[in-house]
């Protein structure tokens, strides 16, 4: 599934690519899986509406949208968002820009044609994805359940963490706690931090919490630069794949040298997730 920085990378990458740009036809496959909001709903709200920004929230992508379309591409409003377009990417999700003529690739899901002459698709072959719909006039904005990891400030994250039995890899897992962690970076912040993955949370020292902040933020936003890990289906909005794999230093590393200490990488099972981790450098 991807995680912070390839959402990150792909809304980046939408917003440049779209912004100010309008909506003028949408198409919706006939699943319904991938509707959070019905998909009639959502064509009724979509068609005429500009786009104002697209970010990030949480693991999920944000579409920020003007008022109803006047002709122009700018909305009248003057940046104020009237709706948003929230698209969450599940397990196999892409979010991409590209033009009318460009092939149709199986399981896209959403069409949106842009004013500029450029669509931009939803595709999830495993449909465990998500699209949004939602009227600000009529309900609150959404937010993300957790603090944001790229975000939150020590005095923050060390109480997410106090007094909790969990163990420290199964509390970075928790999107009510941080939004946006997901297998890769809980296991390469724990290696960059030197905690081992079944320590319990709520007994970490308030130091060895704040290495681990530190080292949450440096590597979600190394990952950012190198535009995410790519292990599975994952690409940028226009189709290219993430590098940061090729940094890892233990996640699918098991059995292989640990890259400062040499010694093999082990895996094992923490809150029914594969868990890698390296038995000298963390403690």
């Amino acid at each position: 599934m991807p995680e912070l920085p390839e959402v990150e990378t792909i809304a980046r990458g939408v917003n440049e690519r779209v912004r100010g740009d309008r909506i003028v036809e949408v198409w919706f496959s006939r699943h319904r899986e991938p509707f959070k909001t019905p998909a009639t709903r959502q064509a009724r709200g979509l068609e005429g509406r500009a786009i104002l920004a697209v970010h990030r929230t949480g693991k999920h992508i944000v579409c920020e949208l003007g008022g109803s379309a006047d002709g122009s591409l700018l909305d009248e409003s003057a940046g104020k968002s009237a709706a948003q377009w929230i698209v969450h990417l599940g397990m196999t999700g892409r979010l991409l820009v590209t033009t009318p003529d460009a092939p149709v690739a199986a399981h896209t899901h959403a069409r949106l044609s842009l004013m500029s002459g450029r669509e931009l698709r939803f595709v999830d072959p495993r449909r465990f994805g998500r699209l949004e719909y939602r009227d600000l006039s009529r309900g609150a904005s959404f937010r993300a359940a957790g603090a944001d990891p790229l975000e939150v400030t020590a005095a923050e994250f060390a109480r997410l963490f106090h007094g909790r039995k969990l163990a420290i890899k199964a509390a970075l897992l928790n999107q009510k706690l941080l939004s946006g962690v997901g297998n890769i970076y809980a296991d390469e912040s724990l290696f960059r931090a030197g905690i081992r993955p079944r320590r319990q949370s709520g007994r970490l020292a308030r130091t060895e919490l704040e290495t681990l902040r530190l080292a949450l933020g440096e590597v979600l936003k190394h990952a950012i630069r190198l535009g995410g890990s790519s292990v599975s289906d994952y690409v940028d909005a226009d189709g290219a794949r993430g590098f940061f794999q090729l940094e890892h230093c233990v996640y699918l590393r098991m059995g292989l040298p640990c890259r400062i200490c040499q010694t093999l990488i082990r895996r094992i099972v923490v809150a029914g997730r594969g868990t890698h981790y390296c038995p000298r450098c963390q403690r």
